[in-house]
């Protein structure tokens, strides 16, 4: 493997943020490189066989509405994959296609280690980076400058580069330190199939904690293969409507709930904060709970669940950014960043993807943050002085969002 020695700009990561917003870059007259350490899509094809996309996928791209799962203005995984919820292996199969028709550069098996200034010996942290902002917030680049932008330290060695865009997801950052005795729990990411789990063990009786999309997601599948599952969340997801589908159970979520609530086999409880796991003498696992303020559960106030097989966490993700976590910082948890998805304490480095977050509102899904692809690009582009025009595509298919006082969800009428 022979990678390019300087380019304008460097994507890390090949999943739905970086193959999307690698293609919007390819538009532009830019050297660019995408950066997997796996393989394209590798987190989608890490899904349970189970697990489906949320948002449905249908071919109304001729209508200016494009699919919601596409990455670009022109593609459809509706029609690409004759799926309108995709499986995580089918919206792989989906990028990669994209990618090839495209002729994306792709390279995959390349770790990056490390990301610093050119004009630094090593790598700093956020606070120690004395770049000069541009008034757009960027870094005023002089063509003639050698020591402008970006090195890459990677697996395959060390690349140059005038911007980076990290977009690396979060599915390989699942929250697991969540309590005392949690190693000793199963994350939804680590179950490949739930039906095999369910056929792998000698017990029938399942606990999750965490009763979001993943946590529902785990629940139907068990009980769909013959279990008997108990749910427990700090609130009540299921029952919550409100304007935000990042914030509530998608309608695709709850038909799936709907369907298996006549059973005797499931059963969710609303208002139980898990506090302790643990192993008894009779390997059974104990989970020790606390009724949230403002809830009475009918299993008293410190309830203590006893179930024989490890309790499942469906407790999400956390961004982790690898070597780029200083350079972006955070405010209660959410990561900071300047209108145009830039670190504001690393000029020049660019966040796509699932953990960006906009007047309190997350972009955590693809429909979303696709919609910031072109405004990474266009602003890349401009600070390069390359013509632009070919992004207006995105504004034409309504996927291209750069007035963010939209982001404050409305209820709708009805």
């Amino acid at each position: 493997m022979t990678l390019p020695k300087h380019v304008d700009v460097a994507v890390v990561g090949a999943g739905a943020a970086g193959i999307g917003t690698g293609l919007a870059l390819s538009m532009l007259d830019l050297e660019t490189v995408i950066l997997e350490r796996d393989e394209l899509g590798a987190s989608f094809r890490r899904w349970p066989d189970e697990m489906r996309f949320i948002t449905p996928s249908f071919p109304s791209n001729s209508f200016g509405l494009t699919d919601l799962n596409a990455v670009t203005p022109n593609t459809s995984p509706a029609v690409t994959l004759e799926r309108e919820h995709p499986s995580g292996d089918e919206y792989a199969d989906y990028l990669e296609a994209v990618a090839e028709f495209h002729e994306l550069p792709v390279e995959t098996g390349v770790d990056v280690t490390g990301i610093r200034r050119r004009n630094e010996t090593t790598a700093t942290s956020a606070a120690e980076s004395t770049a000069e902002p541009a008034v757009d917030g960027g870094t005023a680049r002089e063509e003639s400058d050698d020591d402008s932008g970006f090195v890459l330290e990677t697996s395959e060695g060390s690349i140059h580069s005038e911007y980076v865009v990290w977009a690396t997801g979060q599915f390989g950052s699942p929250r697991t330190d969540v309590f005392p005795g949690a190693d000793s729990c199963l994350h939804t990411s680590d179950v490949r199939s739930w039906t095999d789990h369910a056929s792998a063990s000698d017990e029938d009786e399942f606990l999750i904690v965490g009763g979001y999309e993943s946590g529902i997601d785990a629940a139907v599948a068990l009980v769909e293969a013959g279990c008997r599952v108990r749910v427990l969340d700090r609130g009540e997801p299921w029952a919550t409507r409100g304007p935000d589908p990042s914030e509530v159970l998608s309608p695709y979520t709850l038909e799936r709930l709907e369907s298996v609530a006549d059973t005797d086999r499931l059963l969710v409880e609303g208002g139980a904060v898990v506090e302790e796991v643990s192993r008894g003498d009779d390997s059974q696992f104990e989970i020790r709970a606390r009724a949230a303020d403002g809830y009475e559960l009918e299993t008293g106030e410190s309830p203590t669940y006893t179930v024989p097989t490890k309790p499942i966490l469906a407790t999400g993700f956390e961004p982790n950014l690898g070597p780029a976590d200083d350079h972006f910082p955070r405010e209660e948890g959410t990561i900071q960043l300047t209108d145009r998805d830039e670190s504001p304490t690393m000029p020049g480095l660019f966040l796509a993807g699932p953990e960006v977050t906009h007047e309190g509102v997350k972009f955590c899904f693809i429909y979303k943050f696709r919609a910031r692809f072109p405004v990474i690009a266009e602003t890349i582009g401009n600070r390069l002085g390359v013509e632009t025009d070919p992004l207006e595509v995105y504004r034409e298919q309504n996927m291209y969002l750069e007035d963010l006082s939209c982001c404050e969800p409305d209820m709708c009428d009805c």
